[in-house]
């Protein structure tokens, strides 16, 4: 039984974790214009993200624009695109395969050991997913850290963490904990030890 909530809570993380990944991907707050120096006060408030920069005014209104080549881009960027989306593939195929070995589902058959193992691997699958997103959060995040301390970079060209960074951050996180919790649900199976098979005596014993 408390294998079976362990399986259930680690599947719910792993699930938030998924979401928070899918939402932090698409947002554009990857970064955020620094208000530092001169910068202080200004009308627009520029954010990039992985697929388009935005400026958004102080009457509201937003404008946004898509990244028109690839190759333009810098090498940090593309890494974490690619990563991030094989981290969102790695993890749902991990919550498929983990949802066919909890002890809740009817999927995987009725062996118990078996069911186990297979949970234990979409355990594992979900922590691969999970250190790519950290391995792509981190790496832009160092990316941003180095050009704002760089001192040949321009005040107004300075960026800071946006929002969406710390969400694919928390989503890497639950998707960690959430696997780590699938893959310590494996039933480790008890060894009994062997003794010898007593037998009744026979009526030749008596004899």
């Amino acid at each position: 039984m408390a294998n079976k909530g362990l399986q259930i809570l680690g599947f719910a993380l792993s699930l938030l974790g998924l979401i928070g990944l899918i939402i932090g991907t698409i947002m554009p707050q990857w970064k955020m214009s620094a208000y530092v120096g001169d910068n202080i006060i200004t009308a627009v408030a520029m954010y990039e993200g992985l697929w388009m920069s935005c400026a958004f005014q102080s009457t509201g209104q937003i404008q946004c624009k898509v990244y028109d080549s690839i190759l333009q881009l810098n090498s940090a960027l593309q890494a974490t695109r690619a990563l991030m989306i094989v981290s969102i593939i790695i993890t749902a195929a991990g919550l498929g395969v983990a949802c066919m070995g909890m002890k809740c589902t009817n999927c995987g058959g009725d062996d118990k050991a078996k069911k186990s193992r297979i949970a234990m691997t979409g355990g594992i699958i979900l922590l691969v997913g999970s250190l790519c997103a950290i391995i792509a959060c981190s790496w832009y995040a160092h990316d941003i850290i180095q050009a704002f301390y760089n001192p040949f970079t321009p005040v107004n060209t300075k960026y800071e963490f946006g929002s969406a960074i710390f969400i694919a951050w928390a989503g890497a996180f639950l998707d960690l904990i959430g696997g780590g919790m699938l893959a310590a649900s494996c039933q480790r199976d008890k060894s009994t030890p062997k003794y010898p098979i007593s037998r009744p005596p026979s009526s030749k014993e008596y004899v």
